[in-house]
């Protein structure tokens, strides 16, 4: 996911019919494969065209980008559609498609909306992470999982983290973000020990109110869309694009792109 040579972004297993599964399997199988996420397609309740739990090897999360991302594109590919609406523990999302080969599609997805506010354990969370301040003010957002962010000085300082995972583990299941660059350009490593993720190579649900971020604290305009660029210190380079529509007070959209391709299929075999 979030990108479009195999073998590189980020990986995810999508269980294409989970109808026979129970929860406590769904999280044993994420174990099992220990990827950031692993994903399982059910049957629609709301008026989408799929239903997705989606499961770290830790914990199940309500919303995540890769995983809606992924079933979209393999969902899309299948039925030759230019949109598939993913139901999440978060609400419907819409993914308008874009085929760009036989196994490949661009997609945009629309967010939930963030909701924002100060993270209180600032200090911890810096002292965590080896940095002494953050260029922006650190706060949470959730949009689905929780994710804080850190704004650090540049591409290299954020590079050369070396964060005390057992530390960041103790502040809870959070997403830790940390961010630099200008303009329509920026790097993020993102870290989520608590909820078995170490280090995510691209993360969907934090790219959106990164956006937001920047827009808020005037980094970035409104409507403008970033690059960002994650994942090339755990070898899985990964691209995507995300944008924040209207403003602090009237957020109106919030967009999250890039591509994918499928690799492989197969079967687990379940009494």
């Amino acid at each position: 996911m979030f990108t479009d040579a195999p073998l590189a972004g980020n990986q995810l297993a999508l269980f294409a019919d989970a109808a026979q599964l129970s929860a406590p399997q769904m999280q044993r199988l994420a174990r099992e494969l220990n990827l950031s996420e692993t994903a399982f397609v059910l049957a629609p309740r709301q008026g989408g065209d799929a239903r997705v739990r989606i499961f770290t090897p830790a914990a199940e999360l309500p919303f995540a980008g890769h995983p809606v991302l992924g079933a979209a594109v393999a969902l899309g590919l299948e039925r030759g559609a230019e949109r598939v609406v993913v139901e999440t523990g978060s609400g419907l999302v819409p993914v308008a498609l874009r085929r760009t080969g036989e196994r490949t599609a661009y997609g945009c997805m629309r967010q939930p909306i963030p909701v924002w506010q100060a993270f209180g354990a600032r200090a911890q969370l810096l002292a965590a992470l080896g940095v002494e301040r953050s260029q922006l003010p650190v706060e949470r957002y959730v949009n689905g999982p929780s994710h804080v962010y850190v704004g650090l000085g540049g591409e290299a300082a954020v590079a050369a983290l070396a964060p005390d995972l057992r530390a960041l583990g103790a502040l809870g299941e959070l997403c830790v973000s940390c961010f630099a660059g200008s303009g329509g350009r920026w790097k993020t490593r993102v870290f989520a020990p608590a909820l078995g993720v170490d280090e995510d190579p691209a993360t969907g649900s934090a790219a959106g109110p990164l956006a937001v971020h920047l827009a808020r604290h005037g980094a970035i305009a409104f409507g403008q869309q970033i690059e960002i660029r994650q994942g090339a210190e755990v070898g899985r380079a990964s691209l995507l694009h995300a944008r924040a529509l209207g403003s602090e007070r009237a957020l109106e959209r919030v967009e999250v792109g890039g591509s994918a391709v499928i690799v492989s299929r197969g079967e687990f075999l379940l009494p």
